[in-house]
């Protein structure tokens, strides 16, 4: 069912506007700053209006990864903008607030659940990030640090004030953040610990879904395995992603024969309907650690806890599986 378009009683023309960039929000890419100023038009659109020449800073043209500096004016080109998409539900947006992990004056760590997008888009109403701004409607600045998939549970860091997002997106072009996730792999993982380096392609299908393949015309993609504990029938793995490419543990793992418990896109599907009688009904893979130093050098670690029905299926649906194995 494809979701409809926002009514004119929704939309706003707003009009040509010029923008003087304040020192909280130098050091942004043009393209993450216009979609800021132009809320609910389309990414596909603000980098037509950067191709085109309709945006200017300083007067003149940039390209999307222009990054913006203090004092900048930047020219704000005509757009019919977002005025009255519906509000998240508030029960929503109260029960992601019981999900932060953690608080300061510059961020703020959720403990994302199953089947939540990290933001809006693509038909889907309300990510994470609306949910949280709705129910702190004081956190103006909140915005993304990194994405995780809908699918994957875990750690999801953002940042309250722009500084702290681009020192910490700093941090991740030099691979200076620590991520570790907790995958349930299909068989009996015989590697050891090991780092698979094979590069990553997106591929967009009909209907913009992406699908990521191995390809040697890809982008380098890293991942470090190592086995936590075996059951014969699944393996548990730590996964620590050295870049950071869309699918990339989940595509590494497929790649090397052992396939993520309840992926229906690179999954196994015997292993998944056996998986699904079994009681597990998602995606097994969870972003259970983060760990980056702060502005003053000291180390910061965050760590969610294991989802409930993760933790169930590994008590009781392996020890099925196990069974049904011997039989």
């Amino acid at each position: 069912m494809q979701e409809n378009s926002p009514t004119d009683a929704d939309t706003r023309v707003s009009g040509v506007r010029k923008v003087r960039v304040t020192a909280d929000r130098a050091g942004q890419r043009i393209d993450n700053f216009l979609r800021t100023e132009l809320p609910g038009v389309p990414k596909g659109r603000v980098y037509r209006l950067l191709r085109r020449g309709e945006v200017r800073v300083n007067g003149g043209r940039v390209r999307a990864e222009y990054k913006l500096q203090e004092g900048d004016e930047v020219r704000v080109p005509p757009a019919r903008i977002n005025t009255g998409a519906p509000p998240p539900p508030t029960k929503l947006a109260a029960e992601m607030l019981d999900r932060v992990i953690y608080e300061d004056k510059r961020l703020l760590v959720v403990n994302k659940p199953t089947g939540f997008a990290v933001h809006g888009g693509s038909g889907v109403s309300h990510g994470v990030i609306e949910l949280l701004r709705h129910a702190r409607p004081d956190l103006k600045e909140l915005a993304l640090v990194h994405r995780i998939d809908r699918e994957t549970s875990g750690c999801l860091v953002m940042a309250k004030r722009h500084s702290a997002l681009r020192e910490l997106h700093e941090r991740f072009r030099e691979g200076l953040v620590e991520k570790n996730y907790l995958a349930l792999a299909v068989g009996d993982w015989q590697y050891g610990e090991q780092l698979i380096d094979v590069p990553l392609s997106v591929q967009n299908r009909k209907g913009g879904e992406r699908h990521v393949i191995v390809s040697d015309n890809g982008k380098t993609a890293q991942t470090r395995i190592s086995l936590s504990r075996t059951y014969g029938v699944y393996s548990l793995l730590q996964c620590a992603p050295v870049t950071g490419r869309t699918h990339q543990i989940r595509v590494h793992l497929q790649h090397a024969g052992h396939p993520i418990v309840g992926d229906e896109r690179y999954g196994d599907a015997d292993a998944n309907k056996q998986a699904r009688r079994l009681g597990l009904k998602r995606l097994f893979l969870h972003a259970q650690s983060i760990a980056f130093a702060n502005k003053s050098g000291n180390e910061l670690h965050f760590t969610a806890p294991l989802a409930d029905d993760l933790e169930r299926f590994l008590t009781v649906g392996v020890i099925e599986a196990q069974r049904e194995k011997k039989k």
